[in-house]
């Protein structure tokens, strides 16, 4: 008789002491749960074996990207319904320990290692980055972790972002707006937050592949470089540039920041950059902006902020993006990159908080994937497409629900005088 799916469901709700709020289909065809529930798929008994080696998020998420562990249904939902089980859940040593002591616990653990078959751990995907953590953000693994990222193939980043290829939060009028209107009206308020004017000298720090390098130079008239670490996404915007007829304006380097020396500029835009930089390097980034910049110049720092805990050394990167998207990626609250930023000599003038838009930018990116499943999973690989498929709609969610946001942050190199240049009613842009 197939059972195995009503096995799981009450073995796992003896495990977390809570009804499974998922219905659960298993390798053998079983089902069970609630019917009109999103459906957990696992499909092989090896998904329980990552789950039970490394409990938590990082074994779902070798479950999920190795293709043991699926969602049929409302992707969004699931990932809801199961965020408190999982990622809102204590995850080290000592709460594991705690847990253990409860028989019932034990019981569970038991049932689910017989389920489970043979007990050998599964080798992690090949899409997982591992790593010494002794070496974070030196000029080579960053250039290596950001290789990761970005050198997945342009092909498959034209299916995730559209025609704009901006990959960041976009600024929308209206939910019901285009993607493309939205990342163009993002771009449109940097400029105007920068206040960019012809034959002024703009720095844009991780360039991408060259949205808003191109926007400023043909819009404002202004001469921009932009700076990436990224081959491929170099190739591409200045293929990009000299269709537009830019080559002039603009130049695209793969160069890291902290070799640009032919300041100073008259602006910087930095946008979801500053994500990579790393809490003990974000001083360093944030003087040597200041340092580029001509008195009165202008930053305008886009950036993902994460909640303060309560006590700030007990945080630690999430496992998932960590192994699996952004190595060596770390956030943090806005009060800290405020502080940063001003602690460098510059005056910060304006914070506006956009988390909301990145919510919809991130859904927009999902179905845009989804719509061309097949095509994106050949180019990038099944087990990279699933990544990316989940940690966007984790992301979508956890913006939804205020875990993380995202923040515009303008400041001013200002002179020793004290004239900002700033107008007295400042958001003009608006």
């Amino acid at each position: 008789m197939a059972d195995a799916a009503l096995r799981l469901k009450s073995l796992f709700e003896q495990l977390l002491g809570t009804p499974v709020p998922v219905r659960i289909r298993a390798w053998d065809g079983s089902e069970a749960g609630p019917p009109d529930a999103p459906t957990l798929v696992v499909r092989n008994r090896r998904a329980l074996r990552r789950l039970l080696w490394k409990p938590g998020e990082l074994g779902m998420a070798r479950a999920w990207v190795s293709g043991d562990l699926g969602v049929e249904g409302d992707l969004y939902a699931a990932l809801d319904a199961m965020s408190e089980l999982v990622w809102e859940r204590g995850e080290d040593a000592r709460t594991l320990a705690q847990a253990l002591r409860d028989p019932d616990v034990r019981s569970a653990v038991r049932g689910l290692v017989k389920l489970a078959g043979l007990p050998l751990p599964p080798a992690p995907p090949p899409e997982e980055v591992r790593r010494s953590r002794a070496h974070l953000h030196t000029k080579r693994t960053d250039k290596r972790a950001i290789s990761h990222h970005y050198d997945v193939g342009n092909d498959f980043y034209e299916i995730v972002l559209g025609p704009s290829m901006v990959y960041s939060c976009a600024y929308w009028e209206s939910p019901d707006g285009t993607l493309e209107d939205a990342q163009r009206d993002k771009l449109e308020l940097i400029c105007r937050k920068l206040e960019l004017t012809p034959g002024q000298r703009l720095l844009d720090v991780g360039c991408g592949w060259g949205s808003m390098a191109i926007h400023a130079a043909r819009e404002y008239g202004v001469s921009v470089v932009g700076v990436t670490l990224s081959q491929e996404q170099a190739a591409y915007a200045r293929k990009r540039v000299a269709g537009e007829g830019l080559t002039d304006k603009v130049e695209i380097r793969v160069q890291d920041y902290r070799d640009v020396t032919d300041g100073p500029y008259d602006a910087i835009s930095s946008i979801g950059m500053a994500e990579h930089v790393g809490t003990e390097r974000y001083l360093e980034y944030a003087r040597d902006l200041f340092a580029l910049l001509r008195p009165g110049g202008r930053l305008l720092n886009h950036q993902i902020a994460r909640r303060p805990w309560q006590d700030e050394s007990a945080y630690d990167i999430d496992e998932f993006i960590d192994a699996y998207v952004f190595p060596d990626g770390e956030l943090a609250p806005i009060g800290t990159t405020v502080t940063q930023l001003e602690r460098a000599g510059l005056e910060v003038r304006d914070v506006e908080v956009i988390r909301e838009h990145y919510a919809l930018t991130l859904r927009r990116w999902v179905a845009n994937l989804e719509a061309e499943w097949a095509r994106a999973a050949k180019l990038a690989g099944a087990g990279r497409a699933r990544v990316w498929r989940l940690y966007m709609a984790a992301s979508a969610l956890a913006f939804e629900r205020n875990r993380i946001g995202v923040n515009q942050v303008l400041a001013v190199r200002t002179p020793d005088g004290g004239n900002s240049g700033m107008p007295l009613r400042a958001r003009t842009w608006n």
